[in-house]
């Protein structure tokens, strides 16, 4: 079969492809468009009557038996197509074999990977891909492929972008076959590193559970569970963008339990019990398949960016619903795209990924023909301490003001002394509050916000405290657990000031002379900010007294 399949494709080699794994999930997807767009595709993979099954079907399919981990150079000097595109995957862990085989050949290369080291890792193949005078580019995909193309429209005309975030919600219709379910299962509970907060932080595969949801143009909402993914935009957006912005990609199927299950078994993972999940794929997917006839049909993707143009913060939102079955169609639109431009001599030489080599103009005739909605919306944004401070906040020292100019994203290092009350009550309040121990300390802070709210998390050299800042009548309201503080900010060109005014647990408004006492000023000092807060309680004295200056992460420290 291999000799017949090469014997065809020299016949008709000005437009012939090879897709490694052409008879699977995307990959059939992909042998059926391709074949639309006249080239002449062979069907490879270890299973050659699942390849015969497909062929028959297409017009200009050939099956032919292929070895991924064989000797793929003899087996592409056979069959010589001008393009091979690799379907196959899971490509985590995987090596550039096929790749280099392919620029041996001088055959074009594309892979449908998005698997985050492969596909940032490419590139190492540029000397040899650039001498030989072929393209190598992967990821054409829904990542990075598309989210670049997204990308790229959405941050047009901002000055500074501050934060991306993505995710895709796929419907039980475009049930994960072997190699995808051996993709996700091989990250999940592992160690991410994600770009936040003006430093790269450490985060967990399918952990950090949260909803997203979209509504269609006829207002009907879709809302479903997210977890932590890892993909290749989470080293490409950072070091792409203007401003390093933090970045970070969720993924979630159609049913929330299936979510709570992976998070569940995410765990003995991250805790070294297990080494990794890839093994249940052939009890995992059995059990999503029963959930199939339930299924909406309905998959989305959004991408979120905050961002500054010249004269204002701006949020922008791009949604992609798909119905009826129709998403599992979305992750093979740029491989054929890419296809078009190697058979047309326009796709240059060289090796890299593929979030810049298309448009969104490029994917919106295949949107529109299977009636996939699209929809992009801006709203301006005005950060948490304007919007409570009003017109005083322009008074304010330049340093101070900065750091409160928070949209989606930001971070700030510096040093701190640190002192706590000696009294043992004080002590384990201060404990429970995980309030930093007494010492000099490196500090670092970052600054998160998600509709409106912002998320503060202080950093001591390792010992880390969080509160949640928000508006509410005019005051900023402080959130530490179950306890809220009430401030009004009386400030002047020196700084500003903490006032508490009220405060309350679980909901329940408290009396004042109970509060903690809190003595707290933000103000600038050679240019810098410079912060002093003292917390007392009453009858137990001092509780901590933390004091130091902070100055805005570089976008350049990534």
């Amino acid at each position: 079969m291999l000799a017949t399949a090469g014997a065809y494709a020299r016949q008709i080699a000005v437009k012939s492809v090879l897709v490694i794994g052409g008879y699977g999930g995307f990959g059939a997807r992909l042998s059926r468009r391709l074949a639309e767009d006249g080239w002449h595709v062979i069907i490879a993979g270890r299973n050659l009557a699942k390849a015969e099954a497909l062929a028959a079907t297409i017009t200009s399919g050939v099956p032919t038996i292929f070895d991924r981990e064989g000797d793929v150079e003899a087996a592409l000097a056979s069959l010589s197509p001008m393009l091979l595109i690799d379907a196959a995957g899971p490509f985590q862990n995987s090596d550039y074999r096929v790749a280099q085989a392919c620029i041996a050949q001088g055959i074009h290369y594309l892979d449908l990977a998005d698997a985050r080291a492969f596909v940032t890792g490419i590139t190492e193949l540029n000397s040899i891909t650039e001498k030989a005078g072929v393209a190598v580019v992967s990821g054409a995909s829904s990542v990075p492929a598309l989210s670049g193309a997204v990308l790229r429209e959405l941050t047009e005309g901002l000055s500074e972008v501050t934060r991306v975030d993505m995710a895709i919600s796929a419907s039980d219709k475009s049930t994960a076959g072997t190699s995808v379910a051996s993709a996700i299962l091989s990250y999940v509970g592992q160690p991410l590193a994600i770009w936040q907060g003006r430093r790269w932080r450490k985060t967990y595969g399918w952990q950090n559970v949260r909803r997203a949801s979209v509504c269609d143009q006829h207002g009907k909402r879709t809302s479903r569970l997210l977890s932590s993914a890892d993909v290749p935009d989470l080293d490409i957006v950072p070091q792409a963008l203007k401003g390093h912005p933090a970045t970070s990609f969720n993924a979630g199927s159609e049913f929330g339990f299936q979510v709570w299950t992976l998070w569940f078994l995410s765990w003995p993972v991250r805790w070294g019990l297990l080494k990794s999940l890839t093994a249940m794929r052939r009890v995992l997917l059995p059990l999503q398949s029963l959930t199939r006839p339930f299924s909406s049909g309905t998959s989305f993707m959004t991408v979120d960016v905050h961002g500054l143009t010249p004269d204002r913060f701006e949020k922008r939102r791009w949604e992609l619903i798909a119905t009826e079955g129709r998403g599992p169609e979305i992750p093979v639109m740029a491989a054929q795209l890419l296809a078009r431009t190697v058979s047309k001599g326009t796709l240059k030489s060289g090796a890299r990924h593929a979030a810049e080599e298309l448009s969104l103009n490029d994917f919106a005739p295949h949107f529109e023909e299977l009636e996939i909605e699209t929809n992009t919306t801006r709203t301006a944004y005005e950060p948490l301490y304007k919007r409570v401070m009003g017109a005083s906040f322009y008074c304010l020292p330049k340093p101070v003001r900065t750091m409160h100019e928070v949209c989606g994203d930001g971070g700030a290092s510096g040093s701190a002394t640190v002192t706590r009350g000696r009294n043992p009550l004080a002590q384990l309040v201060a404990a429970i509050m995980r309030f930093p121990k007494a010492g000099e300390h490196d500090l670092h802070v970052s600054f998160r916000e998600d509709d409106g709210r912002e998320t503060w998390e202080r950093d001591f050299a390792g010992a880390t405290f969080r509160s949640e800042l928000s508006e509410k009548d005019g005051k900023l309201v402080e959130r530490f657990g179950p306890l809220r503080f009430q401030f009004e900010l009386p400030s002047d060109a020196c700084g500003l000031k903490m006032m508490m005014v009220g405060w309350s647990a679980f909901g329940i408004s408290l009396p004042l002379f109970l509060a903690p006492k809190t003595v707290a000023t933000e103000t600038a000092e050679d240019g810098v900010f410079v912060f002093d807060v003292a917390i007392a309680l009453p009858l137990i004295g001092d509780i901590v007294h933390y004091r130091g200056s902070l100055k805005p992460c570089s976008s350049a420290q990534i």
